[in-house]
């Protein structure tokens, strides 16, 4: 077909076809030959649909323009009819037995029906009714009604048909199903096979957009719209399936395993429980995760960053810890109550997980999470615990529980929250199951952090997971309607349903355990049943509770269960006899119990066995302990599920009283017994309640705008009254003698109540919003009252008269109690990024020293009171979830009382005093530092923080050149074409041929020889020791270097591509001289160049491994583990990310942001491969590598005298978890675990750079930056403790040293320096010996080799010129670098020229060398004496190149402002200007005397080449003139010479400088990209072949030959080396 068809129908005798096409028209085919019949176009819109009637003589074709057309078949297809009434396209129509009418479906979801074959519209009920259809493809009406699935889109179900024969009916739909109904299908009658509604099949991927039967109504075919597949089904009638097919259908897996059942309204359904129906509605999204917090930190930080800076209160000297948890969440959570290996009891509330001791009654907690946790699991070997918890990322925490500590984090796999958890039988992995839609399965590897595999689990909750005891990969899981048996295979799970024949029907399970033997599953429903599974078949059930059995634990002997009845009961191991029930009733209680049952038989939610007990979880918040002999112990309680806001401490005891939207009054004891003394239902829940002043009466207000005074003691009613509509939200008892009571309301009143008379005698108007606070002077007269809009109002008892009191006066004012969260006393405790109810309540202590908060985020914070100014300093801490809605001091201050909303949590906070915290350190997190508390400026760290590495990376240009690129400029031709060779005197040579009388030798490869650099200046601990000691091992440019320290030769590993930003060596002996590098790279701005780390062997040089990263921009410091196998890195992206690797494997390990700003170092503890340190500005974490997560800790400084969070420069480590940390003033800090100890003051006068731990002995070695005096050193010795040293001077001559490595081999410290130094300093005699000492920071572009000798001289923007020696580099053994020896008492090694020099040039007899500087002076020195011997400056801007002419007569000085200026130097040291060169187009970048000095070649910015004569400086622009001349040195890179020197890529970066040889048959270059190339010359061929030779990191500056053509010497920019390479 030329178009695409959109429909087909065949016409009922099957001798024709019909096809409906996309462009509107249509064709009709003879079936026999397929030959065209017609081809009408009357529609523009495509033919969706299309039907011959029955009697085979009309044609139906309905398009989307709307319309349906009929046409007559005998006559020719003439139109004859249209039926016009529908809004929309056509999706579907049908004919009527008689062919007399016909229905129609349309897009707007209208059924239409017509008179045939006029069109007419038909509208009579009655005649409608009486229509009998001859097909059913439609898709609405009553017919089919129930093939809808609730709320969906009336474009879902794409097609029908229906099977009279069978009274059924199959559909395809938008999401891949093919399902079967009864049909008619009507809503909510008892359906197909065992009372189903459908069922479905899966095959299709996205749409089935066709269904019709055969003929004959034993297949049903489908076509799939995007995944392009007919699919045939068997059809398998009802009678049938109860007989012979039933056999081989059961075998195949049975019927159910291909096809779902629905979930539809079933009409035998039992009654839904309320519980579960209660539970499976909650819902657990937050509308903001604690994940979000930092963001909206920084947002707000953001938008506020223009408020003016104010000094910010400081945080509090005393702290919180946590003593008690009344609570245990039973309403939502099941299985989460365990004994521990040690017979401690461990369970869950809110945010923390509870370690209980039977024997002394207290509680350890972890406290790792953040939010509430919703599930637990214990290994099989009773030590490690897992807890899974709410959150966007939600997290499962496996942990310890004797030390508390977190030893895997599992995250990245579950949404919202994880509701299920189990340790296979092994104890290796753990299952867990999410809360997102699919209510994922996951299987870790939890040791690793490993995710082993994952699968959908069902689209409504699972309740409960457990992994198979015989087999490590097979689980079951549970839920509602729901039991599944899954079978792991590799990365993912097979399911199968469980078959329920005839023993059962699809229930809720609620509970399933394994049995002893192989292949059993119990599992308990809902109807209070227990059903028995013979692999995935049910067996039989058992009655076994009244209502769901929510818990069952597997014995080895039997199972004891659990109900909503109240009931446990024991069984055997087959459920054949119940062996013994207990009935949790008040009167099994034994006098030992910590509290009261709220209500007989409470509903069981967890069950575990051990220790000669029954441990029992109930949904109403108890545990209890029951002895096998019958009495229970009620050991721990709180509140059930609601919210809790009321909270009111006694005035005189240590008791308290909570009032919940669970609708109880509860009385608790605080002392060490923590129970609960009194409880009273409710008629109604409660949000506030409040004790008298002598602790007798205890007043609550409802939810409904009631209140009620009750007596303290037993709780019974004095008064109650109900005044107002809505909720009270508070109230509070005035002071003396209590005489009044105000009650405060959500209507937006405050009513004043008379006590004795119990009349109300005062109403408080005038708040705008519902009351929030309320507070009572202490005369009992005036009352405070906060509002929802943030309205501070007072108010005068007992009438209620409005008082407007000025904000000095109200500071004044004593008042009784503070519980409001407004006014500019409490100004400080709103976060940045807070509306007016984040924060709930707040308590001020007695004193009135310490104001308590509790607010919408699940923080208990702590500020110093009074809380003036923005935002002030805090102690936070965390244990409740998401809200806490209540805080208060118990009448001696000693204890904070906390509830948290939701999470029905009361928690008990001890007060520590600032005395006590030395001796047991609390935690807390403490609030952010400022940036403007910096604690010291140190110019260098300043400019390191700052330094941008995207700028250096390579393919930029590094001179600002414009014009078109040499090899793309057009040659123009000369009119008359060089004549042929034969008649022409032979040309001139090019170059001057020196050293005539030696071989002319043709340079084949170059091979790196030597490199000055050591890059310090933004570098550290990149040296070190290898070999004992004999050799040393540094980086500069790309390159990686081992040197010996015996002969001074050097090694390379030149693998990187740019920059070696960090080298660390391994530790371990098994990894002897293995090293890992890291360079720059920015893979936002090029991509392709990802920074890498290469770890390699420092001997062979063999790459072991190379790990891709994805820290953008590079990697500045790497550092491996104890064991050798680990390393971590950190980047200098955004986040400064930290990551750990197993480098063998290449794998990464975990991975997390680090901190907002730069991170200097991070190493691991000498004895650990999980803790590690990192610092950096204002940044001091402690961090653990839990599995494949990192947690951290902050620094707690603490209230240490004279210290505050500072930027820290490097860390070393001492026994007994102490960390040192180096601080930018100089100060080193000592920490103990994560919480500092002590200061070493001033180690340093300067920033501490460096620090090295010995592992050997301990002793620490300290370096930074300080001046030189006869006690201080740059370089320190420390005891193991830090406590006494030894300073060393480096007697570098310079005035201030600034030290960024240090090493410690044997006897010998190696130290290297910001300014490229590297030395040795003996420990014993304290003298220090000089190995390398390169240039600065600063680009080298001054390059010279002498005439005659082997030695060349550098120039470099840090100032100095430096004469080195090429030849024997033992000559003068300085530790590698031989410098010249001018006499024999001195050695001239650098110049101090004062300004940064950019070029130098020896006189052709090596008497003299000039060197132009960037300030436009130039100097000529004499070279035996380096003194200098005349200097000039007629130029503003930089020289940029300099020459002598090889008659040693004229001085060429080409400059940055398009000049080439002439001085005779035969004239004497004045150096006058005697001519110089004018229409130069740019600046100059390379200059070449001829050999007859008399003409002067000359490059420019613009990519041109000029020839000068000299020293007149006229232009020579004749080709045949210039062809002659004979060059005495080629170092321009532009010519057609050359011309083969420019690479294809060259359009973003440059060839920046070349050098032709003496003997003049190669030329090297050096270019942008970091590369020096070598090719033969004359080079006239475009994109030329070379070699090339890696080593500089982006830019090579310059490049020269050596005398001899022996050595080639190279300069780089940025990475201020100089590297020399020998020719092959």
């Amino acid at each position: 077909m030329e178009e695409a068809v959109r429909s087909v129908s065949f016409s009922p005798d099957g001798s024709q076809l019909a096809l409906g096409m996309k462009d509107g028209s249509f064709i009709v085919l003879r079936v026999r030959d397929m030959t065209e019949v017609v081809h009408i176009k009357d529609r523009k819109e495509v033919i969706h649909e299309m039907k011959f009637s029955p009697d085979g003589s009309y044609l139906a074709v309905g398009s989307n323009d709307g319309p349906v057309d009929i046409y007559a078949v005998a006559q020719r297809y003439k139109k004859i009819g249209e039926c016009n009434k529908s809004s929309s396209f056509i999706t579907h129509i049908d004919w009527s037995v008689d062919s007399k009418f016909l229905q129609t479906n349309d897009g707007a979801g209208e059924r239409l029906f017509y008179k045939m074959p006029s069109g007419k519209h038909l509208t009579s009920k009655d005649e409608i009714k009486g229509i009998h259809w001859a097909s059913w493809t439609c898709v609405i009406g009553s017919e089919v009604s129930g093939i809808w699935p609730k709320y969906t889109n009336i474009t879902d179900v794409n097609s029908v048909d229906g099977n009279y024969n069978s009274s059924v009916l199959v559909t395809g739909d938008d999401f891949g199903l093919v399902k079967l109904f009864r049909f008619p299908c009507l809503k909510k009658v008892p359906f197909l096979f065992s009372g189903a509604k459908f069922r479905k099949y899966v095959g299709h991927s996205a749409h089935v957009t066709n269904v019709r039967w055969s003929h004959d109504f034993q297949w049903v075919l489908s076509t799939g719209g995007a995944d392009h597949s007919v699919f045939q089904w068997r059809f398998v009638p009802e009678g049938i399936t109860n007989g012979i097919l039933e056999a081989s259908l059961q075998a195949e897996g049975g019927v159910d395993s291909y096809s779902e059942e629905s979930d539809s309204d079933l009409s035998d359904v039992p009654e839904l429980d309320s519980d579960i129906e209660q539970e499976a509605q909650i819902n657990y999204d937050r509308q903001v995760y604690k994940e979000d917090l930092p963001q909206l930190k920084q947002q707000s930080k953001e938008k506020n960053h223009s408020v003016p800076f104010l000094k910010r209160e400081r945080a509090p000297e005393d702290s919180l810890k946590l003593q008690f948890i009344h609570g245990y969440r039973g309403y939502d959570c099941r299985n989460n109550l365990f004994y521990t290996q040690a017979g401690e009891v461990v369970y869950h509330i809110a945010a923390v997980a509870v370690v209980y001791n039977r024997q002394q009654h207290s509680q350890r907690l972890y406290l790792g999470h953040d939010d509430d946790i919703l599930s637990l699991s214990i290994h099989p070997v009773k030590d490690y615990v897992a807890t899974g918890q709410v959150g966007r990322d939600a997290a499962i925490h496996v942990w310890d529980t004797q030390t508390l500590k977190c030893l895997s984090l599992l995250k990245g796999q579950h949404q919202r929250g994880v509701c299920a958890l189990d340790f296979s039988a092994d104890g290796k992995c753990l299952a867990s199951v999410g809360l997102d839609d699919n209510h994922a399965i996951v299987f870790w590897d939890w040791k690793k952090g490993e995710k082993l595999a994952t699968t959908r689990g069902h689209k409504d909750k699972i309740f409960v997971v457990k992994c198979n005891p015989h087999h490590v990969d097979r689980l079951v899981t549970v839920g509602m309607k729901h039991i599944k048996f899954w079978q792991q295979t590799g990365g993912g799970f097979t399911s199968k349903r469980g078959t329920f024949g005839s023993a059962g029907k699809l229930e809720t399970m609620m509970s399933v355990s394994y049995g002893r033997m192989e292949e059993l599953v119990f599992s308990g429903a809902a109807t209070g049943d227990i059903y028995i599974w013979k692999e995935t078949l049910l067996l039989r059930t058992v009655k076994a509770h009244d209502g769901p059995v929510f818990a069952m634990h597997a014995l080895d002997k039997g199972f004891v269960t659990g109900g909503k009845d109240g009931i446990v009961a024991l069984w055997d191991d087959m459920f054949e006899r119940c062996l013994k029930t207990y009935a949790i009733k008040r009167a099994a209680l034994s006098a030992s119990s910590k509290g009261l049952l709220l209500e007989d038989n409470p509903s069981i939610r967890a069950i575990s066995l051990g220790h000669g007990h029954i441990l029992v979880g109930t949904k109403n918040g108890e545990i209890l302990e029951i002895d096998k002999s019958g009495p229970m112990t009620l050991l721990v309680q709180g509140h059930m599920e609601g919210e809790v806001w009321g909270l009111a401490a006694h005035p005189l005891l240590p008791v308290c009283a909570t009032v919940s939207d669970d609708k109880t009054l509860r009385i608790w004891e605080l002392s060490s017994q923590h129970r609960m003394l009194a409880v009273r239902k409710l008629k109604k829940g409660g949000r506030c309640c409040a004790f008298s002043p002598d602790g007798k009466a205890l007043a609550v207000g409802l939810n409904d705008g009631s209140f009620l005074v009750v007596n303290a003691d037993t709780v019974e009613d004095m008064v109650s009254f109900h005044h107002r509509k809505e909720m009270i939200s508070d109230i509070k008892f005035s002071r003396e003698s209590g005489k009044y009571l105000a009650v405060a309301s959500h209507d937006n009143f405050v009513d004043i109540y008379n006590v004795l008379t119990s009349k109300r005698v005062g109403i408080c108007k005038g708040a705008s919003s519902y009351i929030t606070h309320i507070d009572w002077d202490s005369r009992g007269k005036l009352l405070q009252v906060n509002s929802g809009a943030k309205e501070q109002l007072f108010f005068e008892a007992p009438r209620g008269k409005r008082h407007i009191i000025r904000i000095a006066e109200i500071e004044k004012i004593e008042w009784d109690t503070w519980t409001c969260v407004l006014g500019p006393t409490c100004e400080g405790i709103w976060p940045m990024h807070s509306d007016v109810t984040v924060v709930n309540a707040a308590s001020l202590t007695k004193d009135r020293t310490l104001l308590a908060t509790g607010d919408d985020f699940g923080f208990v914070k702590l500020f110093s009171y009074p809380v003036k100014g923005q935002h002030a300093k805090f102690k936070k801490y965390v244990g409740h979830s998401a809200q806490v809605t209540n805080v208060q001091w118990l009448h001696n201050d000693s204890v904070l009382l906390t509830v948290g909303g939701a999470d029905t949590a009361l928690m008990i906070w001890t007060r520590e005093f600032l005395g006590i915290q030395e001796s047991k350190l609390v935690d807390s997190e403490e609030s952010d530092t400022d940036a403007e508390e910096d604690g010291g400026y140190d110019s260098d760290v300043a400019r390191e923080k700052a330094i941008d590495y995207t700028t250096k990376i390579y393919a930029v240009s590094i001179r600002e050149m414009e014009g078109t690129k040499p090899h793309q400029q057009q040659k123009e031709v000369s009119v008359e074409e060089r004549p042929p060779v034969s008649r022409a005197a032979p040309q001139p040579e090019k170059l001057r041929k020196n050293n005539v009388n030696k071989k002319k030798k043709l340079v084949e490869e170059l091979a790196l020889d030597h490199v000055f650099g050591y890059r310090g200046f933004d570098c550290r601990n990149n040296l070190h020791y290898l070999n004992d000691g004999a050799d040393i091992i540094f980086h500069t440019a790309a390159a990686g270097i081992v040197q010996n320290l015996s002969t001074g030769s050097q090694s390379f590993y030149l693998e990187h591509t740019d920059d070696i930003l960090c080298l660390t060596v391994n530790q371990h002996p098994k990894y002897k001289n293995v090293v890992a590098t890291s360079q720059i790279g920015d893979m936002t701005e090029f991509p392709g160049t990802t920074p890498t780390i290469h770890i390699w062997d420092a001997m062979s040089k063999q790459t072991l491994s190379m790990l891709r990263c994805f820290h953008t921009k590079g990697v500045n410091y790497v550092n491996f583990s104890a064991t050798g196998k680990l390393l971590v890195s950190v980047g200098v992206d955004p986040e400064h990310t930290i990551t750990v690797w197993r480098w063998q494997e290449g794998a990464k390990v975990a991975s997390r942001g680090g901190h907002l700003e730069r991170i200097f170092v991070v190493e691991f503890r000498p004895d650990s491969d999980t803790q590690f340190v990192s610092v950096g500005v204002k940044h001091m974490k402690f961090w653990t590598l839990a599995g494949s997560a990192l947690l951290y800790k902050k620094g707690v400084i603490g209230s240490m005298e004279d210290a505050k969070m500072q930027t820290m420069l490097s860390v070393a480590f001492g026994a007994n978890n102490l960390t040192f940390t180096g601080a930018i003033n100089g100060d080193v800090y000592v920490w103990k675990d994560h919480f500092l100890v002590r200061l070493v003051a001033k180690a340093h006068t300067g920033p501490v750079f460096t620090m090295y731990t010995t592992l050997r002995d301990g002793l620490i070695v300290t370096g930074g930056k300080e001046r030189p005096t006869k006690e201080g050193g740059a370089v320190k010795l420390w005891d193991q403790e830090m406590k006494r040293c030894r300073a060393f001077q480096l007697e570098t001559g310079q005035l201030i040293e600034c030290v960024r490595s240090v090493c410690r081999g044997k006897g010998k410290i190696l130290v290297g320096t910001k300014d490229g130094e590297i030395l040795e300093v003996g420990e014993k005699n304290a003298a220090s010996n000089l190995l390398i000492d390169c240039h600065m920071e600063g680009e080298i572009w001054g390059l010279a080799t002498h005439p005659s000798k082997d030695i060349f001289i550098s120039a470099s923007n840090d100032g100095t010129a430096r004469i080195w020696d090429l030849s024997d580099k033992l000559s003068v053994c300085w530790g590698g670098v031989s410098l010249l020896r001018v006499s024999p008492q001195k050695l001239v090694n650098k110049v101090s020229l004062g300004h940064p020099a950019r070029c130098a040039a020896y006189s052709p007899d090596g008497e003299m060398v000039a060197i132009g500087m960037r300030n436009g002076e130039f100097v000529v020195l004499l070279v035996n004496s380096l003194k200098v011997w005349g200097k000039k400056r007629d130029r503003k801007s930089a020289i940029q190149d300099i020459r002598i002419s090889p008659d040693n007569r004229f001085l060429a000085v080409g400059s940055q402002e398009h000049t080439v200026d002439f001085y005779d130097l035969t004239q004497g040291t004045t150096l006058n200007r005697i001519g110089y060169c004018k229409d130069i187009a740019s600046f100059v970048i390379q200059m070449d005397f001829s050999a007859d000095s008399r003409y002067i070649q000359v490059s420019t910015g613009a990519y041109k080449r000029q020839v000068h004569e000299v020293p007149l400086g006229k232009q020579i622009t004749d080709p045949a003139v210039i062809e002659k001349i004979t060059w005495a040195t080629w170092t321009s890179i532009l010519g057609d010479e050359v011309i083969g020197i420019w690479p294809r890529n060259a359009d973003k970066a440059d060839v920046n400088c070349a050098c032709v040889t003496h003997a003049g048959l190669n030329i090297v270059t050096g270019d942008d990209f970091g590369l020096v190339k070598l090719f033969d010359f004359p080079c006239t061929e475009k994109f030329a072949k070379h070699k090339r030779y890696f080593g500089h990191s982006a830019h090579v500056t310059n490049i020269r030959f050596s005398h001899d053509d022996k050595f080639v010497v190279s300069t780089g920019g940025d990475d201020c080396s100089v590297f020399v390479w020998r020719c092959l």
